[in-house]
């Protein structure tokens, strides 16, 4: 396979996670040397005039900074809704943190709570930080509190002088009734998250098919994930005609690489197959983006990333269920060589596309590696992701991934696990009335819809991908709106959000569960 050509190419450091501690014992005799803040929790009373609800610890506090907790947050206006601070203007006792941050939880729902540990990450800021937020908040609270916090303290890859510098590595200490099992489980979960951010938001004169194969060998090492990788050779002699058509006009080759997780325990557990888009970069190739399209499009592979991610997260875990990964890597580029509106493509399987638009090109890609689960891996359920329609955002925004699935019941365990992590989607028809729209007299299906104003650019696409599962259970993600983000909300970070790792991850530990 060939490597990226760039001369110069820049040496890039990764961000360290704060580092998350739990210490048991009550916070008023606690040793907090080193800290630099300190947070403890209120919530809203139950009427319009009622007193604020101290959390576990908040009185703690009061008593070890000397402070009526309850008339300083009525001086300073603390309403105790999710995901609002307030720094009090007391001075601090000697070993007590000099900042005393008063966080506000809500209803203390996982919701709430995960986005109060990111409100709490953006308003320390730097530093090491404790708190009592997570006591007693539960197994899903705790979890929920904790990815919130991480997330939000993530910062994207930097170079040059920036990389340079050593970042110093930051504390939560968790303080209370906490159980280390939820917080190794929340960093594995956030991890997943960090992973898929990291590896999208890289720049594409690093980032090609080879890099991204390389990672996910780098990742599946320690955790001792088979790989198989299929290279451009490989991938014609087998008949991967829309891997190899959508990465031929780029000097970096295509390549298909299977990632997988087998538990000890094999026999009657389900066998998943999780598909990602993985474009390392899409100038739209013959039907060339725009400039202002072509500046993100290095996150065009992060429905790959979140597969590696998710298959490293449930190894981790080790959850009792089989987990296949297919990242279908290519670059779109423009060339000599690239496909052309027109031609007629071959999928694996045998399963032909007329192509009219050169900037479809992840449904390409995405169909070989469909059609190949189905043909060869026997799997119980598929589930695709990918940024692949500009439709998607116009139609739901950067809040919700579309998701259409093959059945309610599968539909209803994704839309269960959206829910349960923050990562929303909402489902989307499969009407059976557009087919027509992708109807040709040369091949299989159309690539896309040449009816003026039909419009369902995203059913369209899922309508297309549909026939290369057979008869499979089957769910598709459509990332294109949630996958990257213009500033930060919440736990998700400006640029690549890592949308998709963790709702995959909460929905396979259902499914070993069940």
């Amino acid at each position: 396979m060939s490597t990226p050509t760039t001369s110069a190419a820049p040496d890039v450091r990764r961000w360290t996670p704060p580092v998350v501690e739990v210490r048991r014992g009550a916070l008023i005799s606690a040793d907090l040397s080193g800290v630099s803040v300190l947070a403890v929790a209120v919530a809203p009373g139950e009427g319009d005039d009622a007193p604020l609800q101290p959390r576990p610890g908040a009185a703690d506090a009061a008593v070890r900074y000397g402070i009526d907790l309850t008339a300083l947050c009525a001086a300073e206006k603390v309403s105790g809704k999710a995901a609002t601070t307030t720094r009090l203007p007391v001075p601090a006792p000697e070993g007590s943190p000099q900042r005393l941050v008063v966080v506000g939880v809500g209803d203390s729902s996982t919701t709430s709570l995960r986005r109060s540990g990111a409100a709490l990450a953006r308003a320390a800021s730097t530093g090491d930080v404790a708190t009592t937020l997570a006591d007693g908040v539960g197994s899903a609270g705790t979890r929920a509190f904790v990815e919130g916090f991480l997330l939000a303290s993530y910062l994207p890859p930097v170079t040059g002088r920036k990389a340079a510098a050593e970042a110093p590595v930051r504390r939560l200490v968790l303080l209370g009734e906490v159980a280390v099992a939820d917080v190794r489980h929340a960093e594995v979960t956030a991890g997943a998250t960090i992973l898929t951010r990291d590896l999208a938001a890289t720049p594409s004169n690093l980032k090609d098919p080879a890099w991204m194969v390389a990672q996910v060998h780098e990742v599946a090492a320690p955790l001792r994930l088979k790989v198989e990788v299929r290279d451009v050779d490989r991938l014609r002699r087998e008949g991967f005609g829309g891997l190899v058509a959508v990465g031929a006009g780029s000097a970096s080759d295509p390549a298909l690489v299977q990632v997988g997780w087998t538990p000890r325990a094999r026999a009657g557990v389900p066998h998943v197959v999780l598909v990602g888009k993985g474009i390392t970069f899409d100038t739209g190739g013959l039907g060339l983006k725009p400039r202002e399209s072509m500046v993100a499009m290095k996150t065009d592979m992060a429905g790959s990333a979140a597969v590696l991610a998710a298959v490293a997260a449930v190894a981790a875990l080790k959850l009792p269920i089989r987990v296949t990964g297919l990242l279908a890597l290519a670059e779109n580029a423009l060339g000599a060589s690239s496909y052309r509106p027109g031609d007629v493509v071959r999928h694996y399987g045998g399963r032909t596309t007329e192509v009219n638009n050169t900037d479809a090109e992840g449904r390409m890609v995405l169909a070989d590696a469909m059609a190949y689960a189905d043909a060869t891996l026997d799997p119980d359920v598929i589930v695709d992701i990918a940024t692949l329609t500009g439709a998607a955002g116009l139609g739901l925004g950067k809040r919700h991934a579309a998701l259409f699935a093959s059945d309610d019941a599968l539909a209803a365990e994704l839309s269960a696990a959206a829910e349960g992590t923050g990562e929303r989607v909402w489902r989307m028809p499969l009407v059976d009335d557009y087919l027509p729209a992708i109807a040709s007299d040369l091949a299989d299906a159309r690539q896309v819809s040449t009816t003026p104003g039909l419009g369902a650019g995203s059913i369209i696409a899922a309508l297309f991908l549909r026939p290369f599962v057979g008869e499979r259970r089957w769910a598709h993600l459509d990332i294109a709106g949630t996958g990257r983000a213009d500033g930060n909300e919440h736990e998700v970070t400006r640029g690549a959000t890592g949308f998709g790792a963790r709702l995959l991850v909460e929905w396979l530990e259902g499914l070993a569960r069940a």
